[in-house]
């Protein structure tokens, strides 16, 4: 996510799409996911969530679900899962979807939305991994999926909370929109007086030579 919003701040007319796995962006990178949706850049942000550390042979990831064994957490998961869907709700994200891989039409509708969503863009994947989650399958997730009706209201945040807390039946689709945030590169004041891309900027020396020798 720093790559991607440094990317964004530096050229705002490029679109912009951060992909990782439930490990690294809810895992390591959780600081840094919460503190996107803080800053709310022009951002797609699509994570591949099969509840598994599946390029480090198979330790629990944020998502796994509890109970579930691997060489690590031999006795078991102890902790509940993440869940990337309420904390994006919460903090008050301007696109949070889920979708399933093994749906590729439906998946592909969604992060087509969210690519031509203005603002941060949370689309987490359900997507299984076939050699080390042997719990969390294809048919496991058909399973215990099911599709948001299309009378649900995406602009209702207190709605779309309760849809992302459900346990039995998680729900795949749009869950929540926000259009009234204004951007991160929208809130820099650099833009607010030019609107060329910094990366097109010619380089100041006088200023940046003002600049260092501040503390001096």
């Amino acid at each position: 996510m720093p790559p991607a919003t440094g990317i964004k701040a530096a050229n705002p007319t490029l679109t912009v799409i951060a992909e990782s796995g439930d490990g690294d962006m809810y895992g390591e990178g959780g600081n840094h996911f919460i503190h996107a949706i803080r800053r709310n850049p022009d951002i797609t942000n699509i994570v591949h969530n099969n509840m598994v550390y599946g390029l480090t042979k198979g330790q629990a990831s944020p998502t796994s679900e509890t109970g579930f064994k691997t060489p690590i957490q031999v006795n078991g998961v102890t902790l509940n899962p993440f869940n990337p869907i309420s904390i994006a709700i919460a903090l008050d994200a301007s696109f949070v979807a889920r979708a399933f891989a093994g749906d590729v039409k439906e998946t592909k509708e969604i992060v087509k939305k969210a690519i031509q969503h203005k603002g941060y863009a949370l689309v987490d994947i359900f997507q299984p991994c076939v050699s080390f989650n042997k719990i969390n399958t294809y048919d496991w997730f058909k399973e215990h999926i099911y599709y948001l009706d299309s009378g649900y209201d995406v602009t209702g945040r207190i709605e779309a909370f309760k849809k992302s807390i459900e346990q039995n039946k998680l729900p795949l689709g749009i869950f929540y929109i926000n259009k009234n945030k204004k951007t991160f590169e929208q809130n820099l004041n650099t833009y607010k007086q030019n609107n060329n891309p910094l990366y097109q900027r010619k380089i100041k020396k006088d200023k940046i030579v003002k600049l260092i020798n501040l503390n001096k």
